[in-house]
């Protein structure tokens, strides 16, 4: 069995071959069973253990995902750690472990870029990212990959961690900066691609552009959202997989406020990859996608990572 620490696991997942992993695993038959949340006996009483398995015809894989929100109070640790075990689907062979935290930053990254080449504009090169997280760090090499992006603005309710993240980008030849005015940056830019942990809605319909493509993908709960319902009332709205219906709370307070209802739902991302749905219809068309995650996504990562070490021997 291989073990995959952070560095190789990063090193595995180069973003255009990441996006298309991603692409083929939603055109693939890939089973993957609704996630699984166990709260957990801790010290940490709001602990929890999430479960993603997924499986295809030739690997299996299961993703554990350790939440302790209290830990940064607690422990001045992080709150989150997660692996990934590879198994062989013909005899339950383990294969690898991997560092579940850089495949859940980086496919939820691809996924995100990847629906983005279908329903943003073709000529789109502003993108502004909201939040400044793992996984907001990672969106400008993603869009990279399908977009030519020539300036990347960055806010975040902390601005210092807007600045750290711009340096990053500059330091790796991008145009970037951060910016303090939210609704200013939204009107002026091609893409807005969300990734926060807000429990408040952050973009609001009345600043968003014709032409412009919303990504959403930080909500993932009830509780969380960060736009407000009317982003969903005129716009053309497309999501990951069905489950964001039932866990995002943009979703969920915009049918709640009868501004959007499931049927509105233009189509999912498998449905984008398959070509039933042809994405974007003009230059001045609001597309919005709404993402939660999906435990295929994780499994085309780590076998991405796995197929390319073993091809190299």
């Amino acid at each position: 069995m291989k073990i995959f620490n952070t560095k190789d696991t990063i090193a595995g997942l180069p973003y255009p071959e990441l996006i298309a992993a991603i692409k083929n695993m939603f055109i693939a038959q890939y089973t993957i069973p609704l996630r699984h949340i166990h709260p957990l006996d801790s010290r940490d009483k709001d602990a929890s253990l999430l479960i993603m398995p997924a499986w295809q015809e030739d690997y299996l894989g299961i993703k554990h995902v350790l939440i302790y929100p209290n830990n940064a109070k607690r422990h001045q640790k992080q709150g989150l750690y997660s692996t990934y075990n590879l198994y062989d689907n013909d005899s339950g062979e383990p294969l690898a472990i991997m560092d579940g935290n850089v495949i859940t930053c980086r496919r939820t990254a691809a996924a995100s870029a990847l629906a983005a080449d279908y329903l943003a504009r073709p000529d789109a090169t502003k993108l502004l990212i909201v939040g400044a997280g793992n996984v907001a760090k990672e969106l400008a090499y993603a869009y990279a990959a399908i977009r030519d992006i020539k300036q990347v603005q960055i806010w975040n309710p902390t601005h210092t961690r807007a600045e750290a993240l711009a340096k990053q980008l500059i330091d790796d030849g991008f145009k970037a900066s951060a910016v303090t005015d939210l609704e200013e940056a939204v009107k002026n830019n091609d893409i807005v691609s969300c990734a926060t942990l807000s429990s408040q809605p952050l973009i609001l319909r009345r600043w968003v552009q014709p032409g412009t493509h919303v990504d959403l993908i930080g909500s993932f709960r009830p509780n969380m959202r960060e736009s407000d319902s009317d982003l969903f009332e005129d716009t053309s709205v497309f999501i990951d997989t069905d489950e964001a219906l039932m866990k995002s709370g943009d979703l969920l307070e915009a049918i709640n406020d009868e501004k959007f209802k499931t049927e509105d739902v233009l189509a999912e991302l498998s449905e984008l990859c398959k070509q039933l749905h042809p994405g974007r219809k003009d230059k001045k068309e609001i597309t919005i996608f709404k993402a939660v995650g999906s435990a295929g996504e994780d499994l085309a990562a780590a076998v991405l990572i796995y197929e390319q070490n073993t091809q190299s021997f």
